[in-house]
Formats: C-alpha cells, sequence, structure tokens
C-alpha cells in the first residue's frame, strides 16, 4: 500500500494564512464572520483560521465545532458505529456570514449534512466553504469558496490529514486504499 505526502506542515500553514487572507478579502473584513468547523479535523482548521484572522484583522471572529454524524445520508447504512463528536456553536448565526471548513471536500455528501446542520441553529446571511484539499469526484453540486490544495485523486485513493491537534504532526497523504 502506497503513501504519498501531498502536503507538509510548510504547506499547511501558507495554506492556512492564504485562505484566511483570501476570506477577509471577499467578505471586506471579520465584522459579520463566523467560523464552523465540521468536527474531527475541520474545527481544529477553523481555530487556526480564526487565529490567523485575528493577527492579520486585529478581530477576534467566533469559532463553533459542529458534528453532522445524524445528519449524513449514509447512517445505519456503514458497518461500523459512527464516531461521535461534540457540537459547539454558542453564538448567533443568523444574519452572519458562517464560514464552513472542513480539511477534505470529496462528494460533497458531508457539506450537505452540516448545511442541514446548521440551519437547525438559525438563519445565515451566507454559508461559505473552506477546505483544506479539494481531491474532486463530486456528487452533489457544492464546491468550495476557499481551497488550500486541489488534488485530483482516484476514487480508490483515500486523503488523510494529519493535524497536530489530533495526530501529532501537521501532513496530508495519498494513500492507496488496501
Amino acid at each position: 500500500m502506497g503513501s504519498v505526502r501531498l502536503l507538509d506542515g510548510a504547506e499547511i500553514r501558507r495554506a492556512v494564512t492564504r485562505i484566511a487572507h483570501e476570506i477577509l478579502e471577499r467578505n471586506k473584513g471579520a465584522q459579520s464572520l463566523v467560523l464552523v468547523g465540521i468536527a474531527a479535523r475541520g474545527d481544529d482548521l477553523a481555530r487556526r483560521l480564526a487565529e490567523e484572522i485575528e493577527r492579520i484583522e486585529g478581530a477576534r471572529v467566533p469559532v463553533g465545532a459542529l458534528d453532522i454524524t445524524f445528519y449524513r445520508d449514509d447512517i445505519g447504512m456503514r458497518a461500523e458505529a459512527p464516531e461521535v463528536h461534540e457540537t459547539r456553536i454558542d453564538f448567533d448565526i443568523n444574519g452572519k456570514t458562517v464560514v464552513l471548513v472542513d480539511d477534505v471536500l470529496f462528494s460533497g455528501r458531508t457539506i450537505r449534512a452540516a448545511m442541514d446542520a446548521l440551519v437547525d441553529f438559525g438563519r445565515p446571511a451566507a454559508i461559505q466553504l473552506a477546505v483544506l484539499v479539494d481531491r474532486g469526484h463530486r456528487e452533489l453540486p457544492i464546491r468550495a469558496d476557499f481551497v488550500g490544495k486541489n488534488a485530483p485523486t482516484r476514487k480508490d485513493e483515500d486523503v488523510r490529514v494529519a493535524l497536530i491537534e489530533t495526530d501529532g504532526e501537521d501532513a496530508v497523504y495519498v494513500e492507496e486504499r488496501p
């Protein structure tokens, strides 16, 4: 089984910095922004983006975490039990621009589930999507507004994101599925 490193720690840091700048540019600052990361790893990336936005703009942006486990359209279709994470959105999203943050964009089904979950918390003015890696193979008409790296992959490959917060290193790997 082969594994190729797509991004290292420095490349991930640069991608997060660039995405933070793009978010600020597109939204003309941080005043009506909130970041919501999809657990797990999207929430770590959302916190990193918020820190970078604060460093650039001097503005603190609220950050939340969203567990989409029970919003997935494949719940009950998988052999293994789903891993449930904590949802923490302790701020008002009504009228705000919510930037959803995830590690990898693939079929689009996770993002669809995240949007379903998000509207249970209110009615944002807009939802934008930031992803570290877009690997293609969309099954739904969903695209990212902010992308760290486009990485065309084969369907029989996996993209694995490792972050210091959960995995002890910052890297992105493309691996052949066993």
